[in-house]
Protein backbone atom coordinates (compact mmCIF):
# COMPACT_ATOMS: atom_id res chain seq x y z
CA UNK A 1 0.00 0.00 0.00
CA UNK A 2 1.07 3.74 -0.96
CA UNK A 3 1.44 6.29 2.17
CA UNK A 4 -1.28 7.79 3.32
CA UNK A 5 -2.20 11.05 1.68
CA UNK A 6 -1.33 13.90 4.20
CA UNK A 7 -4.61 16.07 5.30
CA UNK A 8 -3.96 19.78 5.32
CA UNK A 9 -6.09 21.75 8.04
CA UNK A 10 -6.13 25.59 7.83
CA UNK A 11 -6.07 27.44 10.96
CA UNK A 12 -6.98 30.86 10.28
CA UNK A 13 -5.73 32.87 13.29
CA UNK A 14 -2.83 32.69 15.70
CA UNK A 15 -4.32 34.14 18.91
CA UNK A 16 -5.20 31.66 21.54
CA UNK A 17 -7.90 29.96 20.02
CA UNK A 18 -5.60 29.49 16.96
CA UNK A 19 -2.42 28.12 18.81
CA UNK A 20 -4.43 25.62 21.05
CA UNK A 21 -6.61 24.62 18.37
CA UNK A 22 -3.20 23.75 16.34
CA UNK A 23 -1.42 21.72 19.44
CA UNK A 24 -4.96 19.58 19.68
CA UNK A 25 -4.58 18.77 16.05
CA UNK A 26 -1.32 17.22 15.88
CA UNK A 27 -2.01 15.76 19.39
CA UNK A 28 -5.13 14.31 17.51
CA UNK A 29 -3.21 13.35 14.35
CA UNK A 30 -0.71 10.96 16.89
CA UNK A 31 -3.61 9.28 18.20
CA UNK A 32 -5.49 8.25 15.03
CA UNK A 33 -1.96 7.45 13.33
CA UNK A 34 -3.17 10.12 10.76
CA UNK A 35 -0.73 12.77 8.61
CA UNK A 36 -1.99 15.66 9.03
CA UNK A 37 -0.27 19.28 8.07
CA UNK A 38 -1.10 22.15 10.23
CA UNK A 39 -0.90 25.31 8.33
CA UNK A 40 -1.50 28.40 11.31
CA UNK A 41 -2.37 31.38 9.30
CA UNK A 42 -2.03 35.14 10.91
CA UNK A 43 -0.31 38.50 9.59
CA UNK A 44 0.59 38.88 13.14
CA UNK A 45 4.92 38.49 13.68
CA UNK A 46 3.47 36.78 16.96
CA UNK A 47 1.83 33.37 17.88
CA UNK A 48 -0.59 32.68 20.39
CA UNK A 49 -0.74 36.32 21.89
CA UNK A 50 -3.88 37.82 19.73
CA UNK A 51 -5.35 41.06 21.10
CA UNK A 52 -5.48 39.92 24.44
CA UNK A 53 -2.33 38.97 25.09
CA UNK A 54 -0.63 41.51 22.80
CA UNK A 55 -0.04 44.09 26.39
CA UNK A 56 3.54 44.85 27.41
CA UNK A 57 2.43 46.64 29.94
CA UNK A 58 2.50 44.48 33.42
CA UNK A 59 0.09 45.90 35.10
CA UNK A 60 -2.17 44.31 32.77
CA UNK A 61 -3.25 41.07 34.58
CA UNK A 62 -4.68 37.77 34.01
CA UNK A 63 -8.58 38.26 35.09
CA UNK A 64 -8.11 34.70 36.59
CA UNK A 65 -5.61 33.02 38.63
CA UNK A 66 -2.96 31.03 36.91
CA UNK A 67 -4.03 27.33 38.55
CA UNK A 68 -7.54 27.96 36.25
CA UNK A 69 -5.51 28.42 32.80
CA UNK A 70 -3.59 25.78 31.76
CA UNK A 71 -3.71 24.59 28.28
CA UNK A 72 -4.68 21.45 29.03
CA UNK A 73 -7.07 20.69 31.52
CA UNK A 74 -6.28 17.20 32.29
CA UNK A 75 -2.54 19.22 33.37
CA UNK A 76 -3.81 21.70 35.67
CA UNK A 77 -0.34 22.87 37.18
CA UNK A 78 1.55 22.87 33.56
CA UNK A 79 0.87 26.87 33.28
CA UNK A 80 1.89 27.58 36.92
CA UNK A 81 4.74 24.78 36.16
CA UNK A 82 5.74 26.73 33.18
CA UNK A 83 5.71 30.40 34.95
CA UNK A 84 7.58 28.90 37.55
CA UNK A 85 10.65 27.74 35.36
CA UNK A 86 10.30 31.73 33.93
CA UNK A 87 10.14 33.24 36.56
CA UNK A 88 12.45 31.55 38.99
CA UNK A 89 10.29 31.61 41.97
CA UNK A 90 7.09 29.22 42.90
CA UNK A 91 4.20 30.85 41.59
CA UNK A 92 0.74 29.33 43.64
CA UNK A 93 -2.54 28.64 41.68
CA UNK A 94 -4.17 31.48 43.05
CA UNK A 95 -1.70 34.31 41.66
CA UNK A 96 -2.58 36.70 39.04
CA UNK A 97 0.01 37.42 36.73
CA UNK A 98 1.09 40.10 33.96
CA UNK A 99 -1.15 38.85 30.74
CA UNK A 100 2.09 38.98 28.85
CA UNK A 101 3.34 36.18 30.40
CA UNK A 102 0.37 34.18 28.89
CA UNK A 103 0.94 34.70 24.78
CA UNK A 104 4.40 33.59 25.55
CA UNK A 105 3.05 30.27 26.97
CA UNK A 106 0.83 29.49 24.57
CA UNK A 107 3.27 29.63 21.50
CA UNK A 108 5.78 27.35 23.49
CA UNK A 109 2.84 24.95 24.42
CA UNK A 110 2.44 24.76 20.69
CA UNK A 111 6.31 24.42 19.57
CA UNK A 112 5.99 21.25 22.12
CA UNK A 113 3.39 19.98 20.46
CA UNK A 114 5.45 20.24 17.37
CA UNK A 115 8.54 19.18 18.49
CA UNK A 116 6.44 15.99 20.29
CA UNK A 117 4.58 14.92 17.13
CA UNK A 118 5.01 12.08 15.01
CA UNK A 119 2.62 12.28 12.48
CA UNK A 120 2.24 15.84 12.13
CA UNK A 121 3.63 18.60 10.57
CA UNK A 122 3.19 22.16 11.26
CA UNK A 123 4.09 25.69 9.30
CA UNK A 124 2.98 29.01 10.90
CA UNK A 125 1.78 31.44 7.53
CA UNK A 126 2.58 35.17 7.79
CA UNK A 127 -0.96 36.16 5.92
CA UNK A 128 -4.65 37.47 5.95
CA UNK A 129 -7.39 35.40 5.01
CA UNK A 130 -9.73 37.46 3.31
CA UNK A 131 -11.67 35.04 1.36
CA UNK A 132 -12.60 31.34 1.42
CA UNK A 133 -13.92 29.33 -2.00
CA UNK A 134 -15.42 26.25 -1.52
CA UNK A 135 -14.93 24.35 -5.17
CA UNK A 136 -13.49 20.91 -5.66
CA UNK A 137 -12.43 21.59 -1.84
CA UNK A 138 -11.53 24.38 0.61
CA UNK A 139 -9.57 26.88 -1.13
CA UNK A 140 -8.04 30.22 1.73
CA UNK A 141 -7.40 33.68 -0.27
CA UNK A 142 -5.15 35.60 1.01
CA UNK A 143 -4.97 39.61 1.09
CA UNK A 144 -1.82 39.29 -1.09
CA UNK A 145 -3.42 37.20 -3.65
CA UNK A 146 -1.97 33.93 -3.01
CA UNK A 147 -4.01 30.91 -2.05
CA UNK A 148 -3.73 27.25 -0.52
CA UNK A 149 -5.65 24.55 -1.44
CA UNK A 150 -6.80 22.59 2.01
CA UNK A 151 -8.83 19.55 3.20
CA UNK A 152 -10.52 21.26 6.49
CA UNK A 153 -10.41 25.09 7.60
CA UNK A 154 -10.77 26.08 11.35
CA UNK A 155 -11.57 29.63 11.83
CA UNK A 156 -10.16 30.60 15.11
CA UNK A 157 -10.39 34.67 14.45
CA UNK A 158 -10.64 35.84 18.01
CA UNK A 159 -13.22 39.05 18.80
CA UNK A 160 -14.15 40.75 15.90
CA UNK A 161 -13.11 44.20 15.46
CA UNK A 162 -15.46 47.01 17.37
CA UNK A 163 -17.89 48.93 15.00
CA UNK A 164 -18.44 52.33 14.78
CA UNK A 165 -21.57 52.36 17.11
CA UNK A 166 -19.88 53.84 20.45
CA UNK A 167 -19.49 57.17 18.71
CA UNK A 168 -22.43 59.21 18.09
CA UNK A 169 -21.17 59.86 14.21
CA UNK A 170 -18.68 59.32 11.32
CA UNK A 171 -15.16 61.70 13.33
CA UNK A 172 -12.30 61.66 11.55
CA UNK A 173 -9.19 62.59 14.31
CA UNK A 174 -6.16 61.15 15.25
CA UNK A 175 -7.16 61.15 18.41
CA UNK A 176 -10.18 58.60 17.88
CA UNK A 177 -8.69 55.53 18.60
CA UNK A 178 -10.89 52.57 17.26
CA UNK A 179 -8.39 50.07 18.44
CA UNK A 180 -6.29 50.36 21.68
CA UNK A 181 -4.79 46.97 21.52
CA UNK A 182 -3.39 47.94 18.03
CA UNK A 183 0.09 47.86 18.28
CA UNK A 184 1.57 51.77 18.96
CA UNK A 185 -2.11 52.88 19.18
CA UNK A 186 -1.94 54.03 22.53
CA UNK A 187 1.71 56.20 21.44
CA UNK A 188 -0.81 58.74 19.68
CA UNK A 189 -2.62 59.69 23.08
CA UNK A 190 -0.46 63.22 23.60
CA UNK A 191 1.17 63.16 27.20
CA UNK A 192 -0.28 65.60 28.99
CA UNK A 193 -3.82 65.99 27.68
CA UNK A 194 -7.17 64.31 29.51
CA UNK A 195 -8.77 61.40 27.86
CA UNK A 196 -11.70 59.63 27.81
CA UNK A 197 -12.64 55.84 27.90
CA UNK A 198 -15.80 54.69 26.22
CA UNK A 199 -16.93 51.44 27.76
CA UNK A 200 -16.43 50.65 31.47
CA UNK A 201 -14.77 47.03 31.40
CA UNK A 202 -12.31 45.01 31.58
CA UNK A 203 -10.49 47.01 28.90
CA UNK A 204 -10.95 50.11 30.74
CA UNK A 205 -9.46 49.04 33.94
CA UNK A 206 -6.49 48.13 32.12
CA UNK A 207 -6.39 51.45 29.94
CA UNK A 208 -7.00 53.54 33.04
CA UNK A 209 -4.02 52.06 34.66
CA UNK A 210 -1.73 52.67 31.71
CA UNK A 211 -2.91 55.97 30.99
CA UNK A 212 -3.11 57.50 34.12
CA UNK A 213 -0.22 60.36 35.27
CA UNK A 214 0.13 63.22 37.60
CA UNK A 215 -1.47 66.06 35.97
CA UNK A 216 -4.13 64.10 33.71
CA UNK A 217 -7.87 62.64 34.59
CA UNK A 218 -8.88 59.62 32.57
CA UNK A 219 -12.76 60.22 32.33
CA UNK A 220 -14.63 56.72 31.34
CA UNK A 221 -18.35 56.47 30.55
CA UNK A 222 -20.45 53.97 29.71
CA UNK A 223 -24.55 54.05 29.75
CA UNK A 224 -24.51 51.51 32.79
CA UNK A 225 -21.50 53.16 34.26
CA UNK A 226 -20.57 49.56 36.04
CA UNK A 227 -16.96 48.63 36.71
CA UNK A 228 -16.04 44.97 37.17
CA UNK A 229 -16.59 43.56 40.41
CA UNK A 230 -13.48 42.59 41.98
CA UNK A 231 -12.00 39.06 42.82
CA UNK A 232 -11.44 38.07 46.73
CA UNK A 233 -7.77 37.22 47.43
CA UNK A 234 -8.95 34.15 49.02
CA UNK A 235 -11.58 33.09 46.74
CA UNK A 236 -14.15 29.96 47.83
CA UNK A 237 -14.73 26.89 45.88
CA UNK A 238 -17.80 26.99 43.20
CA UNK A 239 -20.91 26.05 44.77
CA UNK A 240 -23.01 23.75 42.87
CA UNK A 241 -25.85 25.09 41.67
CA UNK A 242 -29.76 24.13 42.08
CA UNK A 243 -31.18 22.30 39.48
CA UNK A 244 -31.95 24.72 36.73
CA UNK A 245 -34.38 22.41 35.05
CA UNK A 246 -37.28 24.57 36.67
CA UNK A 247 -36.19 27.43 34.92
CA UNK A 248 -38.69 27.87 32.40
CA UNK A 249 -38.57 31.30 31.39
CA UNK A 250 -35.95 34.46 32.07
CA UNK A 251 -37.78 35.68 35.26
CA UNK A 252 -37.64 32.65 36.87
CA UNK A 253 -34.23 32.16 36.05
CA UNK A 254 -33.17 35.65 37.91
CA UNK A 255 -35.45 34.86 40.65
CA UNK A 256 -33.10 31.07 41.01
CA UNK A 257 -30.14 33.07 40.58
CA UNK A 258 -30.75 35.76 43.11
CA UNK A 259 -31.92 33.44 45.58
CA UNK A 260 -28.42 30.80 45.09
CA UNK A 261 -26.80 34.45 45.70
CA UNK A 262 -28.89 35.07 48.40
CA UNK A 263 -27.71 31.49 50.06
CA UNK A 264 -24.41 31.97 49.58
CA UNK A 265 -23.91 34.99 51.11
CA UNK A 266 -25.73 33.61 54.30
CA UNK A 267 -23.85 30.58 54.01
CA UNK A 268 -20.26 31.87 53.28
CA UNK A 269 -20.33 35.69 52.98
CA UNK A 270 -19.93 36.07 49.65
CA UNK A 271 -22.07 35.56 46.48
CA UNK A 272 -18.99 34.75 44.47
CA UNK A 273 -19.47 30.98 44.94
CA UNK A 274 -22.89 31.14 43.38
CA UNK A 275 -22.05 32.87 40.20
CA UNK A 276 -18.72 30.84 40.01
CA UNK A 277 -21.09 27.59 39.86
CA UNK A 278 -23.28 28.47 37.48
CA UNK A 279 -20.84 28.35 34.98
CA UNK A 280 -21.24 24.26 33.72
CA UNK A 281 -24.41 25.52 33.07
CA UNK A 282 -24.56 29.09 31.29
CA UNK A 283 -24.60 27.43 27.99
CA UNK A 284 -27.42 25.01 28.47
CA UNK A 285 -29.65 28.03 30.14
CA UNK A 286 -28.82 30.22 27.31
CA UNK A 287 -30.25 27.74 24.67
CA UNK A 288 -33.22 26.75 26.93
CA UNK A 289 -34.17 30.46 26.71
CA UNK A 290 -36.73 31.57 23.67
CA UNK A 291 -35.68 34.03 21.57
CA UNK A 292 -37.56 36.75 23.06
CA UNK A 293 -36.15 36.05 26.35
CA UNK A 294 -32.28 35.88 25.12
CA UNK A 295 -33.35 39.48 23.78
CA UNK A 296 -34.47 40.24 27.19
CA UNK A 297 -31.44 39.13 28.86
CA UNK A 298 -29.15 41.25 26.32
CA UNK A 299 -30.98 44.47 27.08
CA UNK A 300 -31.67 44.44 30.80
CA UNK A 301 -29.50 41.67 32.68
CA UNK A 302 -26.41 41.40 30.11
CA UNK A 303 -24.16 44.16 31.55
CA UNK A 304 -25.19 43.01 35.35
CA UNK A 305 -24.06 39.60 34.57
CA UNK A 306 -20.81 40.65 32.96
CA UNK A 307 -19.62 43.06 36.18
CA UNK A 308 -20.50 39.94 38.16
CA UNK A 309 -18.78 37.22 36.21
CA UNK A 310 -15.72 38.37 34.70
CA UNK A 311 -14.09 40.15 37.40
CA UNK A 312 -10.81 42.32 38.14
CA UNK A 313 -7.84 40.62 39.85
CA UNK A 314 -7.58 42.36 43.70
CA UNK A 315 -4.91 44.06 42.76
CA UNK A 316 -6.08 45.55 39.70
CA UNK A 317 -8.96 46.44 41.59
CA UNK A 318 -7.22 48.36 44.39
CA UNK A 319 -5.07 50.36 42.09
CA UNK A 320 -8.41 51.34 40.20
CA UNK A 321 -9.78 52.22 43.50
CA UNK A 322 -6.48 54.51 44.32
CA UNK A 323 -6.33 56.49 41.03
CA UNK A 324 -10.19 57.13 41.35
CA UNK A 325 -9.41 58.19 44.99
CA UNK A 326 -6.97 60.92 43.80
CA UNK A 327 -8.88 62.02 41.06
CA UNK A 328 -6.69 60.46 38.18
CA UNK A 329 -9.48 58.17 36.98
CA UNK A 330 -13.56 59.92 36.83
CA UNK A 331 -16.00 56.75 36.08
CA UNK A 332 -19.85 57.83 35.22
CA UNK A 333 -22.70 56.83 33.18
CA UNK A 334 -23.13 58.51 30.28
CA UNK A 335 -22.21 58.37 26.78
CA UNK A 336 -21.05 60.97 23.82
CA UNK A 337 -23.64 62.60 21.98
CA UNK A 338 -21.39 65.16 20.11
CA UNK A 339 -17.70 64.56 19.20
CA UNK A 340 -15.29 67.59 17.19
CA UNK A 341 -11.97 67.22 16.28
CA UNK A 342 -9.88 70.02 16.83
CA UNK A 343 -6.53 70.79 16.29
CA UNK A 344 -5.29 69.42 20.29
CA UNK A 345 -7.52 66.49 20.32
CA UNK A 346 -11.48 66.25 20.21
CA UNK A 347 -14.62 68.36 21.87
CA UNK A 348 -16.87 66.54 23.50
CA UNK A 349 -20.83 66.98 24.74
CA UNK A 350 -21.75 63.95 26.92
CA UNK A 351 -25.56 62.76 27.30
CA UNK A 352 -25.11 64.50 31.23
CA UNK A 353 -24.86 67.96 29.39
CA UNK A 354 -21.11 68.65 30.40
CA UNK A 355 -18.23 69.63 27.68
CA UNK A 356 -15.10 67.83 27.33
CA UNK A 357 -12.06 68.36 25.77
CA UNK A 358 -9.78 65.48 26.23
CA UNK A 359 -6.65 64.88 23.74
CA UNK A 360 -7.88 61.31 22.65
CA UNK A 361 -11.11 59.07 22.55
CA UNK A 362 -10.23 55.40 23.09
CA UNK A 363 -12.41 52.61 22.59
CA UNK A 364 -13.13 50.55 25.32
CA UNK A 365 -16.55 48.90 24.19
CA UNK A 366 -15.26 45.31 23.51
CA UNK A 367 -15.87 43.42 20.15
CA UNK A 368 -18.88 43.33 17.71
CA UNK A 369 -21.49 41.01 18.38
CA UNK A 370 -23.47 41.49 15.44
CA UNK A 371 -22.00 39.34 13.06
CA UNK A 372 -23.84 41.16 9.82
CA UNK A 373 -22.13 44.43 10.92
CA UNK A 374 -18.78 43.48 10.76
CA UNK A 375 -16.29 44.72 7.81
CA UNK A 376 -14.38 41.57 7.70
CA UNK A 377 -13.83 40.38 4.22
CA UNK A 378 -14.04 36.47 5.40
CA UNK A 379 -16.75 37.16 7.73
CA UNK A 380 -18.47 38.61 4.83
CA UNK A 381 -17.31 36.01 2.11
CA UNK A 382 -18.61 33.30 4.18
CA UNK A 383 -22.37 34.79 4.82
CA UNK A 384 -22.66 35.88 0.90
CA UNK A 385 -21.75 32.18 -0.47
CA UNK A 386 -23.51 30.39 2.07
CA UNK A 387 -20.99 28.52 3.63
CA UNK A 388 -22.10 30.04 6.94
CA UNK A 389 -25.07 31.76 8.61
CA UNK A 390 -25.31 33.82 11.14
CA UNK A 391 -25.96 32.37 14.78
CA UNK A 392 -28.77 33.08 16.96
CA UNK A 393 -29.97 36.88 17.51
CA UNK A 394 -27.39 37.23 14.70
CA UNK A 395 -24.60 36.70 17.32
CA UNK A 396 -21.84 35.07 15.88
CA UNK A 397 -21.77 32.26 13.44
CA UNK A 398 -24.51 29.30 13.94
CA UNK A 399 -22.74 25.87 14.30
CA UNK A 400 -23.11 21.87 15.06
CA UNK A 401 -22.51 20.91 18.40
CA UNK A 402 -18.88 20.03 17.75
CA UNK A 403 -18.41 23.96 16.30
CA UNK A 404 -18.72 23.07 13.08
CA UNK A 405 -20.20 25.72 10.42
CA UNK A 406 -24.45 25.73 9.99
CA UNK A 407 -24.45 26.83 6.40
CA UNK A 408 -27.26 28.57 4.67
CA UNK A 409 -29.95 26.84 3.80
CA UNK A 410 -29.72 24.65 0.59
CA UNK A 411 -26.00 23.91 0.61
CA UNK A 412 -24.13 21.29 2.53
CA UNK A 413 -21.64 21.83 5.04
CA UNK A 414 -18.05 22.08 4.02
CA UNK A 415 -15.80 20.90 6.79
CA UNK A 416 -15.15 24.48 8.02
CA UNK A 417 -14.93 24.57 12.15
CA UNK A 418 -15.11 27.64 14.53
CA UNK A 419 -14.39 28.32 17.95
CA UNK A 420 -14.54 30.77 21.09
CA UNK A 421 -16.15 34.11 20.31
CA UNK A 422 -17.51 33.10 17.42
CA UNK A 423 -19.88 30.54 18.91
CA UNK A 424 -21.43 33.88 21.05
CA UNK A 425 -24.92 33.11 19.82
CA UNK A 426 -24.98 29.64 20.57
CA UNK A 427 -22.94 29.02 23.80
CA UNK A 428 -22.79 32.56 25.58
CA UNK A 429 -20.13 32.16 27.52
CA UNK A 430 -17.68 31.59 25.45
CA UNK A 431 -14.42 33.52 25.00
CA UNK A 432 -12.43 32.36 28.50
CA UNK A 433 -9.67 29.64 28.13
CA UNK A 434 -10.95 27.12 29.97
CA UNK A 435 -14.33 27.00 27.22
CA UNK A 436 -12.10 27.66 24.72
CA UNK A 437 -9.63 25.05 25.53
CA UNK A 438 -12.14 22.53 25.41
CA UNK A 439 -13.42 23.67 22.35
CA UNK A 440 -10.41 22.80 20.66
CA UNK A 441 -9.53 19.96 21.74
CA UNK A 442 -14.05 19.02 20.04
CA UNK A 443 -12.59 20.75 16.94
CA UNK A 444 -9.26 18.95 16.33
CA UNK A 445 -11.41 15.52 17.49
CA UNK A 446 -13.93 16.32 14.54
CA UNK A 447 -11.56 17.84 12.26
CA UNK A 448 -9.12 14.14 12.38
CA UNK A 449 -12.90 12.35 12.47
CA UNK A 450 -14.08 13.76 8.90
CA UNK A 451 -10.41 13.01 7.52
CA UNK A 452 -10.64 9.35 8.69
CA UNK A 453 -14.04 8.79 6.62
CA UNK A 454 -12.71 8.75 3.42
CA UNK A 455 -10.29 6.39 4.02
CA UNK A 456 -12.66 4.00 6.49
CA UNK A 457 -14.74 4.21 3.30
CA UNK A 458 -12.09 3.39 0.57
CA UNK A 459 -11.10 0.34 3.09
CA UNK A 460 -14.79 -0.69 2.98
CA UNK A 461 -14.75 -0.33 -0.51
CA UNK A 462 -11.64 -2.18 -1.23
CA UNK A 463 -12.81 -5.13 0.88
CA UNK A 464 -16.17 -5.30 -0.69
CA UNK A 465 -14.39 -5.97 -4.11
CA UNK A 466 -12.05 -8.19 -2.79
CA UNK A 467 -12.32 -11.95 -3.98
CA UNK A 468 -13.72 -14.62 -1.13
CA UNK A 469 -11.50 -16.85 0.70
Amino acid sequence: MGAARVHTVAVVGAGAAGTLTAARLLDAADTARLPVEVQLIDPAAATGQGAAYSTTDPRHLLNVPAGKLSARPDRPDDFTAWLTGKLSRRVGSGEYVSRLHYGHYLSDHLARAIDGTAHGRFRRRHERVVDLVDDDGLRPVFSSGAQLRADSVVLALGQLPAGGGWLPGPVTSPGILSDPWAPGALDRVPPHSDVLLVGTGLTMSDLALTLARPGRVVHAVSRHGLVPQRHTPQPLPAVTPPPYRECGDLPSLRRMVLHQAAVCRRLYGDWRPAIDGLRPWTAALWQRMTPEDRRRFLAEDHRHWEVHRHRMPPQTADALSAARADGRVSITAGHIVRATPTDSGVHLRLSDGRPLHVGAVVNCTGAQRALHESTDPLISSLLSTGLGRAGPLGLGLDTADDGRLLPAAGRRPAPVWTLGSLRLGNLWETTAIPEIRVQAAEVAAGVVAHALRPARASVTAAGRGAPGR
